[in-house]
């Protein structure tokens, strides 16, 4: 392209600047003058071109595509982006829970699997991860949770004792220690993991039946994963390795899919299942409950900002489209109104005005005001009015996803059932779903952590805490660790 083609710089307000390399100043050796208001803008931008990390799942990557359905399973919702043949565009967001914006890709860490669907009848966000629970139950234990996995107060240095401390002494923790500490820790790419919104939601169909469900995104690149030795050498060497995957993968036309399947499970069956349901710590085992496959996800673009497309994008859990609501699940009740507080502190209240967090379709709100508003709003701007404004259409639109609860006012963990220890689901998990090899590496990944720092009496407990597990691998462990 030649000089004469190329558009001229300007600065933010639009208008042409004299010079990309030099500052006004008083003659070519003398200094730099306050009133030259491109360096001024230039400076003042990069001082705050940075906006605050997301508190977990920090370091991101995302692109965009469309989810098609392919089953019919109308019968059981009637969300718009679920009927059949629908096709919806999505952006999809991977991310680690526990390091910073800079910190490898492939650290032993759960990954983040958040998907915005932007459907006619408003954005849905499904929040989730690459593994089908959680570490914990009870939303009063999520921000300590999070302090534990991150960095200690005095030194500022990530920490295997206060890990294990909290993990210990919280048995919920067992399943989602033992798969991240097994193959699954370290996924080889994003592409190579499946997705679970792991949370139970419910759904209602056009006749207000309710049933609860489970979604499931099946990789149908294959589940592959790296061993602990080949994920340290490349956090050494290429740092946004998963990040890289993706883009090149999607650039060389090469996109990654996944099936979505969900477990179904009938309104009243809730009730009497020998585990609680709504337990984010347990899975629904297949056989009680088989996967019935909706549709398939496909990213087949990348982002061409990344700040304003990626890390600007906001997932929120109580983002629900009608035929889609909420469980009693604790932790996901506290996430309705967690998740969209962050958005609000990190981005400003107005953050779903950003292009990527913006409805497809039309918004009818009576929201005004606030930092960085960028929509019009017109008048009336209160409801009740007799002025024309938008109304509330409960015929059209009715409050059906909810359930009746009662009692009295308690801090409590769930009440017992049948098979709700904390300790079944990750022992079955070792025996049962891994073979030899998955368990010789597991071992080899929990003795390589607990010897990096764990002291007593955390040890014990964490010795412990394996053979509640599964004695053999506990047995195994602790002579890994310190031949005991």
């Amino acid at each position: 392209m030649g000089n004469d083609d190329r558009k001229p710089t300007t600065n933010d307000a639009g208008i042409p600047v004299a010079s990309d390399e030099f500052s006004l100043t008083v003659g070519p050796d003398g200094p730099v003058l306050m009133q030259d208001h491109y360096l001024m803008e230039q400076m003042a931008n990069f001082n705050r071109e940075m906006i605050p990390d997301r508190q977990p799942h920090a370091k991101g990557s995302g692109a965009f595509g469309y989810f098609q359905v392919t089953r019919d399973v109308s019968a059981f919702t009637k969300a718009v982006l679920f009927q059949p043949n629908a096709k919806t565009e999505v952006l999809a967001r991977f991310s680690t829970v526990a390091g910073e914006s800079g910190s490898p890709d492939t650290w032993r860490d759960v990954r983040g699997f958040a998907l915005k669907f932007y459907t006619p009848e408003g954005n849905y966000d499904m929040v989730g991860n690459n593994t089908p629970v959680f570490f914990i139950r009870d939303p009063m234990k999520f921000q300590h949770f999070i302090h534990s996995q991150k960095r200690r107060a005095d030194n500022g240095l990530r920490c295997n004792d206060m890990q294990w401390d909290f993990w210990t002494l919280s048995p919920e923790t067992a399943h989602q220690v033992t798969i991240l500490m097994s193959d699954r820790g370290v996924p080889k790419s994003y592409r190579h993991m499946n997705g679970y919104t792991s949370h139970t939601y419910m759904w209602v169909n056009a006749k207000g039946e309710r049933f609860w469900v489970k979604y499931h995104f099946k990789t149908d690149q294959g589940i592959e994963f790296l061993t602990q030795e080949e994920a340290d050498r490349i956090a050494g060497a290429d740092a946004d390795y998963h990040r890289r995957d993706l883009h090149e993968a999607i650039k060389r036309g090469d996109y990654p899919s996944w099936t979505l399947k969900v477990q179904i499970m009938p309104f009243e069956e809730a009730k009497s299942y020998r585990f609680n349901p709504f337990d984010l710590t347990k899975v629904w085992p297949h056989s009680d409950y088989p996967p019935q496959e909706v549709g398939k996800l496909v990213l087949n673009r990348n982002p061409t900002d990344f700040h304003t497309e990626i890390e600007q994008a906001a997932f929120e859990p109580n983002s629900f489209v009608p035929g889609i609501g909420p469980s009693p699940d604790k932790m996901l009740l506290a996430r309705l109104l967690s998740y969209a507080d962050a958005h609000r502190a990190r981005l400003g209240v107005n953050y779903k005005q950003i292009p990527v967090n913006r409805p497809k379709c039309a918004v009818h709100s009576y929201s005004k005001g606030g930092a960085m508003r960028v929509v019009n709003v017109s008048d009336p701007v209160y409801a009740p009015n007799s002025k024309g404004g938008p109304k509330a259409d409960p015929e059209r639109y009715p409050e059906q996803a909810v359930w009746s609860a009662s009692g009295d006012f308690v801090r409590a963990a769930y009440t017992k059932r049948k098979d709700d220890d904390d300790f079944i689901q990750p022992g079955t998990l070792v025996r049962k779903v891994m073979n030899d090899a998955q368990r010789d590496r597991l071992v080899s990944n929990v003795v390589g952590s607990l010897k990096m720092g764990v002291s007593e009496p955390v040890l014990a407990r964490a010795l412990e805490y394996w053979r509640n597990i599964d004695k053999e691998i506990g047995d195994r462990i602790a002579k890994g660790v310190k031949g005991r």
